[in-house]
């Protein structure tokens, strides 16, 4: 075990218990994120906690990457002790890339949210259900070699109960271009999303 991570699966427990017992999400598809080798995890991105679905459903230690923000406030602690790769989203973070590839390629799990940011525009007259996704985890995959393991997350954190969380079979994008795996990936993460509102 390393000593890095000794605090993250301290805490583990405890936020798994929280988190089910605070929003009580239905996860399926935990089956599908490999005991092994280099993934990244992706999802569409509508809430603070929405790492942890996927966080307390495997015995890896998956390394988020987090909005430089997050490390300046007062739970900086927090992020820095579990693990996450601090990212400045105002330039071209070459540090936060070169983390998150050393990661991969000690056949670690990463997570990110593709989009970006948090998708602000649910519950407005403008509401899309994925904005835009970055070529981030694309990128990152082929660089690596990494599986990418797509989920959706569909309901809300606002009533207990609702959340639900589909989490799909690993795809392997390295013999495809990156507009391609882009557009697959997207594709992915809506029909997980598309399940859990049926």
């Amino acid at each position: 075990m390393q000593n890095k991570y000794l605090f993250y699966r301290f805490c583990k427990p405890f936020v798994k218990l929280y988190f089910n017992i605070r929003y009580k999400p239905r996860i399926y598809g935990e089956e599908n994120i490999p005991l092994s080798g280099p993934i990244i995890l992706c999802s569409n991105h509508i809430h603070a906690f929405d790492q942890f679905h996927v966080m307390t459903k495997t015995k890896r230690i998956i390394n988020y990457m987090a909005k430089e923000e997050y490390f300046e406030g007062k739970f900086a602690w927090f992020f820095k002790s579990v693990g996450c790769i601090k990212v400045d989203r105002r330039i071209k973070d070459e540090n936060a890339k070169s983390e998150a590839i050393k990661v991969l390629k000690n056949g670690g799990a990463l997570g990110l949210f593709p989009e970006g940011t948090r998708n602000k525009t649910i519950g407005t007259k403008d509401e899309v259900d994925l904005l835009p996704l970055k070529f981030g985890a694309v990128s990152l995959a082929q660089k690596t070699n990494a599986l990418i393991v797509p989920f959706g997350i569909s309901g809300t954190y606002k009533k207990r109960g609702t959340l639900v969380v589909h989490i799909g079979k690993p795809i392997d994008i390295k013999n495809m271009n990156l507009e391609d795996a882009n557009n697959l990936l997207k594709e992915k993460i809506l029909n997980l999303m598309q399940k859990g509102k049926k």
